[in-house]
């Protein structure tokens, strides 16, 4: 990793960093996606990149009993089990020809994000072989489902654990990711579970879980890549202060747009918020932001 020269936000004009995380309709979770309407967002707002993260969800989900899901997805479940399509590579190639094409100010990367990767690992690093990503994410959304036999989205643990074990086991699984599972650059989301917090339990604070999230950045830390400070919840500053103290080195900002409305929500706040724990922009504008 290249640590360049840094420059202040005064000094990059409040320029917004790029999104680094974001779906299409490539996703086949992202309903109202839209690659190019996506890029028209962009250059609207100015920034100087984008990178299209599309899911490659490698784990079944095991549905409970009258659970609902989107009508679009039901295809995809079979006796009670949700299982996602893969990536269609050659329609999202040429799809991100085309819109390279169409906004040639706009620097548009190709990317996926993993899940699980480390559970498939052999399908992952076919993928990987065949999609020549610029930029590699990798993540956990899934989770044993109670009895074992099955996993289900993180989330559907809450139903029948207490929130604490459900992020304890979390951060367990990501730093399982990033010891066994290499071929990634960015570590997604670090902070997923907060995102369904059930509403009746004791507020979240990241220092309930200061112990897991340190082990997590210190082993993410080893391997020099990279935090991504994902602005859906937002991230706690504790989290990322946590980052710099364990000898996080770069940093990298995503809205995890589904949609095109979505893109580089809450960046302003989220930039400002690096630039005070220490992170910085450096010379190359669609480059990571380094510790200063």
């Amino acid at each position: 990793m290249s640590l360049m020269t840094k420059m202040s936000l005064e000094e990059v004009g409040g320029m917004l960093p790029p999104d680094s995380h974001v779906h299409s309709q490539w996703s086949w979770d992202a309903l109202a996606g839209s690659m190019e309407k996506t890029c028209l967002r962009a250059a609207e707002l100015g920034l100087p990149s984008v990178a299209f993260t599309e899911h490659a969800d490698l784990t079944p989900w095991t549905l409970t009993p009258g659970e609902e899901v989107p009508e679009a997805w039901r295809p995809l479940v079979v006796d009670g089990v949700l299982t996602p399509p893969p990536l269609d590579l050659d329609g999202y190639r040429q799809c991100l020809e085309r819109c390279r094409q169409r906004h040639p100010g706009l620097r548009i990367l190709s990317g996926v994000e993993l899940s699980e990767p480390h559970w498939h690992a052999s399908r992952a690093a076919a993928l990987l072989k065949a999609g020549d990503f610029e930029r590699v994410l990798a993540s956990v959304h899934s989770a044993p489902t109670a009895g074992g036999s099955g996993f289900t989205e993180v989330s559907g643990r809450y139903d029948d654990q207490p929130p604490d074990r459900v992020v304890r086991a979390y951060l367990a699984e990501t730093a399982r990711l990033i010891e066994q599972f290499e071929a990634f650059e960015v570590l997604a989301h670090i902070d997923y579970p907060v995102r369904y917090w059930p509403k009746d339990a004791k507020p979240y604070d990241p220092l309930d879980f200061e112990e897991e999230y340190r082990h997590v950045l210190r082993v993410l830390a080893a391997t020099d890549k990279v935090l991504e400070v994902n602005t859906k919840v937002p991230l706690h500053p504790q989290v990322l202060a946590w980052w710099r103290q364990e000898g996080g080195q770069a940093i990298t900002f995503a809205s995890d747009a589904h949609e095109p409305t979505a893109l580089a929500r809450g960046f302003s706040d989220a930039a400002q918020l690096a630039d005070a724990s220490g992170f910085r922009p450096g010379r190359d504008p669609h480059g990571f932001w380094c510790r200063s």
